[in-house]
């Protein structure tokens, strides 16, 4: 399921990084990086994504996906606090 959620998003924003964790097989957590986000408020970023994935969710595979979605420049500002 990782790789169908990592490939919708990429669908819809093929320069994107998107790294997805599956800690349980139901619930995710994704970080979406793209250039695309740029000048695009962090809401209208999360619709993006989300809406590449609203089939995803019509299903009962995935309950939840915990998102954060960063533009290159932000991602690299704050990448410190996601990688160890």
């Amino acid at each position: 399921m990782k790789e169908q959620i990592e490939q919708a998003i990429l669908a819809v924003l093929p320069d994107a990084q998107v790294h997805i964790i599956d800690p349980d097989g139901a619930h995710f957590q994704g970080l979406v990086i793209s250039a695309s986000f740029v000048g695009v408020p962090l809401l209208k970023q999360h619709k993006l994504v989300m809406n590449a994935l609203k089939e995803k969710f019509a299903t009962d595979t995935v309950h939840a996906l915990q998102l954060k979605t960063f533009t290159p420049e932000k991602w690299e500002a704050q990448k410190s606090n996601y990688i160890n």
